[in-house]
């Protein structure tokens, strides 16, 4: 009698191997046999004509506030996914001073746009300490296994206080201190650290992140630390252009022979310098090649922001006759744009001048597009609100305005950011038959009110299924491989013995619902959910946790540590 069996599914086991119709037999949180069983079990479940995956992995979240108040880390595990990796880019919650929390939030409210008050009312704070912010995390069960980095912009703030946020060098004695931060950080289980490279992390004020200077010996340091404490990873957002890709990777090669610490590194094809991607993937192919592990992170599909009445962001909100009814629900603001004279207003006003969105500066007409439902994340260039106007006679303005405000202003427009510089998913596909690199930056938990990514793992199984590329091979990509690079052996295949994380999908049906505005997060916020058709099951250590994408209410996921 087993616990229970999921029976004639067509097993794709996380090795890249060819699908096979087998069942499955699980006890406790355990898979105890694959192939065709006779006996019974306290549950079957019939999944004749089904896929049956293991649970997907995603290397790169932001649920590190949601983890404190939340057991449910949707959308993530709306989509497949069962194991998570939070703390990346460098910013975190720990270790944290009572002093320095409003600085910590400030920085995650900028660099991940997760609205301050929602983590003032969220956070508890019951810890200092990274190792009692594990302990912290580790009280409140979960639907899925949540595994930490130690974020190196806690870390500086803790150390060097102000000095850290005036970006000063560290001095040998901090730059120690932060090593020993980070041996204790490993021992007591955080899988690695994070840092930041990058400009467009900023505080909510406009100040940088305090790890953007950071220099080679304190970020050696930063990586030594972990393997003192014994083992994890390095992971690292970056410009990569001071003053080249090849001499910064080269200042990362250096870290990871002093450390012996595996790195990830964030990996986008950039509107701005558009073949700076290319190099890096190169650079991380060459490394691959002598042995050294480096390798890219990067998105499956464009990285885009949603523009719309319901979001936090639309083209308009810098004008002063949007910021009049900013206030009003989505319908009455729609209505209110609507209405002659206002219209007329918005259609002339400054848009930029007023905003308080850095990124509105990159965003433009020719790559905006109606998003629409089904969602569409790939449009055609003459799809854009620049070509509809060009063909149309009219201004750009004015067919923004005419999206925005329809359907009582429920919908978005979609401006991909970065991996659509040709209007096309070429980068994207580029990257994913490189095995050197890792599908990810799903950035799940930021970004609440106007990015929506957590659904990659499903957009891979319904889009790229179809473009040519095997899908015992996309499921490799999103199970073993990422838990691979994470240092996890017990999960990201089927096999007896390991863990019975899996998911049960009608792939026939599988689809990316379109993303709604739900208002559940802490001190009324609101935020992006975007639910998935398909998934008959997911299974956590052996439970069910969703039947078609609704949650049983068991929560078997706990924390990891490394």
């Amino acid at each position: 009698m087993h616990d229970l069996i999921i029976r004639g599914g067509t097993i794709i086991d996380g090795t890249g191997a060819a699908p096979i119709e087998v069942d499955i037999a699980i006890d406790g949180e355990r898979i105890t046999a694959i192939g065709r069983i006779t006996a019974t079990a306290r549950e079957t479940i019939n999944a004749h004509g089904l896929l049956v995956t293991p649970g997907f992995v995603d290397v790169h979240t932001h649920y590190d506030g949601q983890a404190v108040w939340d057991s449910h880390l949707a959308p993530s595990s709306w989509h497949g996914v069962t194991t998570v990796l939070v703390g990346n880019c460098g910013v975190g919650f720990a270790p944290c001073r009572a002093a320095d929390r409003d600085t910590l939030i400030a920085l995650m409210e900028g660099v991940e746009d997760i609205p301050g008050p929602i983590l003032h009312e969220g956070l508890n704070w019951t810890w200092e300490s990274f190792p009692e912010y594990l302990d912290a995390l580790e009280a409140r069960p979960r639907d899925v296994d949540l595994a930490t980095l130690l974020p190196h912009g806690a870390v500086r703030v803790h150390v060097m206080g102000e000095a850290a946020l005036r970006l000063d060098d560290a001095t040998p004695e901090q730059i120690a201190r932060m090593r020993d931060i980070a041996r204790e950080a490993a021992a007591a289980g955080a899988f690695g650290a994070s840092t930041s490279r990058t400009i467009s992390h900023k505080t909510l004020a406009g100040d940088p992140t305090p790890t953007l200077r950071a220099q080679e010996a304190e970020l050696t340091a930063l990586a030594q630390g972990l393997t003192d404490g014994g083992g994890g990873l390095l992971e690292i957002v970056s410009d990569w252009n001071t003053p080249d890709p090849a001499t910064e990777f080269a200042m990362v090669r250096r870290i990871h022979a002093a450390s012996g610490r595996p790195i990830l590194f964030s990996l986008t094809a950039r509107h701005d310098r558009t073949e700076a991607w290319r190099e890096l993937l190169a650079l991380s192919d060459a490394a691959a090649a002598d042995g050294a592990s480096i390798r890219p992170v990067f998105p499956p599909r464009p990285i885009g922001i949603l523009l719309g009445l319901s979001g936090s962001q639309n083209p308009f909100a810098g004008c002063d006759s949007y910021k009049d009814i900013a206030h009003l629900p989505p319908a009455a603001r729609a209505a209110a744009m609507r209405e002659p004279t206002r219209r007329a207003r918005l259609l002339h006003e400054d848009r930029i001048a007023g905003s308080t969105f850095p990124l509105i500066t990159r965003l433009s007409w020719a790559r905006m597009f109606p998003f629409g439902d089904p969602p569409n994340y790939a449009p055609a260039q003459n799809t854009s609100i620049a070509a509809r106007a060009a063909r149309e006679s009219r201004t750009p303005e004015d067919i923004a305005l005419e999206l925005l405000t329809a359907d009582d202003g429920a919908q978005f427009i979609f401006a991909p950011l970065t991996n659509y510089a040709d209007y096309t998913l070429a980068a994207s596909a580029e990257c994913l038959r490189h095995p050197n690199a890792l599908v990810g930056l799903s950035d799940g938990g930021a970004h609440v009110a106007f990015i929506s990514d957590a659904s990659f793992q499903t957009f891979v199984l319904t889009h790229w299924a179809g473009q040519g590329f095997a899908l015992p091979e996309l499921v490799r990509r999103l199970t073993s491989d990422p838990a691979h690079a994470m240092g996890l052996s017990d999960r990201g295949r089927l096999a007896a013995g390991l863990l019975a994380d899996i998911n049960i999908i009608d792939q026939s049906a599988l689809a990316i619902a379109a993303p709604r505005m739900a208002h559940d997060l802490p001190a009324g916020g609101k935020r992006l959910l975007q639910p998935a058709r398909g998934y008959r099951a997911t299974i956590k250590r052996g439970r069910v946790t969703y039947r078609d994408g609704v949650p049983t209410g068991a929560l078997p996921g706990r924390l990891l540590r490394r």
